[in-house]
């Protein structure tokens, strides 16, 4: 669901904003600033559901496994 909010800020601000992003992409623009700081997402539940793709686990250990061999490997 969609809110709408009104917030104040410094006209020259309102100018770039306008001239940069878009009169008509300012909202998705301020959305995905925020969005990180105030959406926590629920990492437990990410990372259960993302365990659950065979073919993505596989991936990521044969990338981990190859990973441990090249630092095995490295001059100290």
């Amino acid at each position: 669901m969609r809110k709408k909010l009104t917030i104040t800020i410094d006209e020259e601000v309102y100018e770039g904003l306008h001239k940069i992003i878009g009169p008509r992409k300012i909202s998705k623009f301020v959305e995905e600033l925020v969005r990180p700081h105030v959406v926590r997402p629920n990492l437990e539940l990410a990372y259960s559901q993302m365990s659950k793709e065979k073919k993505r686990e596989e991936e990521a250990l044969n990338w981990a496994e190859i990973t441990f061999k090249d630092i095995a490997h490295e001059k100290r």
